[in-house]
């Protein structure tokens, strides 16, 4: 695909071949997110009410310049999150989330989604679009966009016609809708670790259930508000920040406990997840990827390698729209960042990992998404002819690659195989032993963090894995030390042969750059830096729609992805795999025998099983990667 696209540059070196690494070290530049005092010298604030082609009406603001010599391009977000401060007099500290298009001067447009907060109407989560409801719907969060935009040229003066979108997370969700036969004014979509699918990402990955993730977020996200609001909702519950691991698994026990002991029947969307248990009809309605068609405007997904929430989404929404839209502007980001952490930080670093010593996230604020913007929404001239479309932070060389394709076509796939004496290695002639087991009791589960996180971690996507490294309930193996670079692109695919005494098990496989002890940074000496890691229940190993239990004692192969790398182990360095059953509280422990609807499981349900993991040669377990050819 041709695409037209600016890039400016600050002396930035490029190197181009099949894949372009880019050096940023001339970028000095400090992050600004507070110009409260330029916003209220340059611009104005009204709130409306926008009718909806169903009587329901949504609270929108609308942030102006007061410039009135020119005509400037809207900048649109929904979200379901507030949209903070209410009143026209009152100012934020921010108009969105980059501060240099706060200064390129756009009209800044922020909405109330249907049912949240100072809108009216009934709010859905995950709002299916309306072909995928009853025929008797005639709403969803396209056409609250669609009339929201034509609301917005007719009313809002000195707007130029031309609409952009943009938004973290679930106003990524909203993003996206907008485009699926959006508006024609609507010029440019800028979707960012946008929600996509709630069965493979945020609150569910594989089937498995995202515990903590879900629990405290939906207490405040899932109740019923009381008419109109400028507030969140009261907590139903707190979650004691010094034991949450043994709140999550004393307090809270098995899910069916949820309910009756936290929610108290004030969470819709509970009942949902509970009664949908499997990958239905309910879950498939929902799903963005497959309704990711009939889009016109230039997209740009953004997304973050260690984004603890919707690592899913950046990939798997690109080459979407990629297939199904093939005749318009699509681009994919994916930086060094945690969940929208290209404004919530300024990108150097996650825990004890530094990704160099200039700011990711300015970077991609300036020399990215403001230029791209701009050309779509202000007709600003292009520096460049024709420009990849695929823009990546690759982690462990600590330097950002441009990309014909992705995955990329200069790649091997090579197979690294379990084997006996907790050995990993490329060449399965080496392969011998039979399995190695372990017991899982899933009243002592294996943590997926060492440190005290009432919600979900934001550094445990990359922390040190070594804490768990000596516990029993988790099989650690290792190649040799590296001769020279590795970098693994794209994902990562899991063929385990396993057996469990009991029947259903959970499998957690994790991909580790282990550090040697001659590392220049102290702390990161003998580092084990967990890279990639998921989680799969064997339950779906057939079918996410019709669950079936393993048959005790029996080897069954079970399959399954880790999300998208772009990684360099450096020479000198280990590359290990670990492989546990439990990975708590930030995954729900599986009671490891076979119940058909797993929500339904109680507290004397939950049973220690003997899991074993194969490497005979009849059943070699092995993960395939794609190396990156340099």
């Amino acid at each position: 695909m041709k695409i037209y696209f600016l890039f400016l540059f600050l002396s930035i070196f490029l190197v181009f071949c099949d894949s372009k690494p880019i050096k940023q070290e001339q970028i000095r530049i400090t992050f600004p997110m507070n110009d409260s005092l330029y916003i209220v010298q340059n611009y104005e604030k009204i709130e409306s009410y926008v009718p909806m082609r169903d009587g329901i009406k949504l609270f929108t603001q609308i942030y102006f310049p007061k410039d009135t010599s020119k005509t400037f391009p809207i900048l649109f977000k929904r979200t379901p999150y507030g949209i903070f401060p209410y009143g026209k007099n009152q100012f934020p500290l921010m108009l969105g989330s980059n501060p240099y298009l706060l200064h390129e001067k756009y009209i800044f447009v922020f909405q109330d989604v249907r049912g949240r907060f100072m809108s009216e109407g009934e709010f859905v989560d995950v709002r299916p679009l309306k072909k995928n409801s009853p025929s008797d719907v005639q709403i969803d969060e396209s056409t609250d966009a669609y009339d929201t935009i034509e609301w917005l040229l007719k009313n809002v003066k000195n707007n130029n016609g031309k609409v952009g979108m943009y938004g973290n997370s679930y106003a990524g969700f909203y993003a996206l809708m907008a485009a699926i036969d959006g508006h024609l004014a609507l010029k440019v979509i800028v979707p960012q670790c946008p929600v996509s699918d709630w069965f493979f990402e945020d609150f569910h990955h594989n089937g498995a259930f995202f515990l903590c993730h879900f629990l405290d977020f939906h207490q405040y996200m899932g109740q019923k508000r009381e008419g109109l609001t400028k507030n969140w909702v009261a907590p139903l519950f707190e979650i004691p920040e010094d034991k949450p691991y043994e709140f999550f698994l004393n307090e809270v026990g098995a899910l069916s406990n949820v309910d009756k002991k936290f929610y108290k029947n004030k969470i819709a969307f509970w009942k949902d997840i509970t009664n949908h248990p499997n990958y239905d009809d309910f879950w498939k309605n929902r799903s963005l990827i497959p309704n990711l068609k009939s889009i016109k405007a230039a997209v740009m997904t953004v997304g973050g390698f260690f984004d603890a929430e919707n690592l899913y989404s950046p990939t798997n929404v690109y080459e979407a729209i990629e297939k199904n839209n093939p005749n318009i502007t699509n681009i994919l980001v994916i930086g060094p960042w945690f969940h929208g952490g290209f404004y919530r930080s300024d990108g150097l670093s996650l825990g004890k990992m530094k990704f160099g010593k200039e700011s990711t996230s300015i970077f991609y604020l300036k020399e990215v998404e403001t230029p791209f913007l701009n050309h779509f929404l202000k007709d600003k001239p292009l520096n460049f002819a024709s420009v990849p479309e695929i823009l990546l932070f690759e982690t462990g060389k600590n330097q950002w690659r441009y990309f014909d394709s992705w995955i990329p076509k200069n790649i091997s796939q090579k197979k690294l195989f379990l084997g006996k004496n907790h050995s990993l290695n490329f060449d399965s002639i080496k392969n011998v032993g039979q399995f190695d087991e372990f017991i899982s009791d899933p009243n002592n589960p294996v943590p997926y963090t060492e440190y005290k996180n009432i919600h979900i971690s934001r550094e445990y996507m990359a922390e040190n894995q070594d804490f768990v490294s000596q516990r029993k309930d988790v099989l650690t193996y290792e190649t040799e030390i590296l001769q020279e670079d590795l970098t693994f692109a794209g994902k990562i695919n899991v063929d385990l042969f396993i057996s469990t005494s009991q029947s259903d098990a959970d499998w957690v496989v994790k991909i580790i750059d282990v550090f040697p002890d001659t590392v220049s940074d102290s702390e990161l000496r003998n580092y084990k830096m967990l890279v990639r890691s998921e989680v799969f229940r064997s339950r779906f190993r057939n079918s996410l729609e019709k669950p079936e239990p393993l048959i005790p004692n029996q080897t069954t192969e079970i399959k399954f992805n880790l999300q998208d790398v772009l990684h360099t182990f450096s020479r000198g360095h280990k590359i290990s795999v670990q492989i546990q059953s439990t990975w708590f509280p930030l995954v729900d422990r599986n009671p490891q025998k076979y119940i058909e609807n797993i929500y339904l499981a109680r507290d004397k349900d939950f049973t220690k099983a003997t899991h074993r993991v194969y490497f005979s040669k009849n059943s070699p377990s092995y993960v395939t990667v794609n190396i990156l050819k340099n």
